[in-house]
């Protein structure tokens, strides 16, 4: 079954949604040249709740969920299995939090580009769910004011 994207990008925010579960205001920065990774950030949420359990993108070999949290005085990222979305809550992928990984990245990426990725999630009853969501390339420079 194919999912449409049902928001639209405008002013620089995407909103992708699948029944239960939303992808909205899906941003990630350029990149420099030579580059092999990015991160993209966004809002999800869901109704009933739900668990994000994977992700891909045609401009990247892998997609990986990751965590930024502090280990004593060291900022450590890792990957994590899943982020749970409780009912009704809007969880944020954020620089500094939770983000996702483009990995092996196969172009650079541009200020104004559109990057595909589509989410997969866990919901309540336990059927999974694929929402594809477009996330706007940003300038480098507006990852402080996020």
């Amino acid at each position: 079954m194919k999912i449409t994207v049902l928001g639209m990008v405008l002013l620089a925010v995407s909103t992708a949604a699948c029944g239960q579960v939303e992808a909205r205001a899906a941003w990630a920065p350029a990149t420099v040249r030579g580059q092999a990774a990015a991160a993209a950030y966004m809002q999800l949420s869901s109704n009933q709740g739900a668990s994000l359990i994977g992700a891909e993108s045609p401009v990247a070999g892998s997609v990986e969920l990751h965590e930024m949290k502090m280990d004593g005085n060291v900022m450590r990222m890792r990957a994590v299995a899943s982020l749970e979305i409780p009912p009704r809550q809007t969880v944020e992928l954020r620089p500094g939090g939770y983000h996702m990984m483009l990995l092996g990245l196969k172009r650079p990426l541009k200020k104004g580009d559109l990057v595909s990725i589509e989410l997969k999630f866990k919901l309540s009853d336990k059927s999974v769910r694929t929402v594809p969501v477009t996330a706007v390339v940003r300038d480098r420079a507006s990852m402080v004011d996020h």
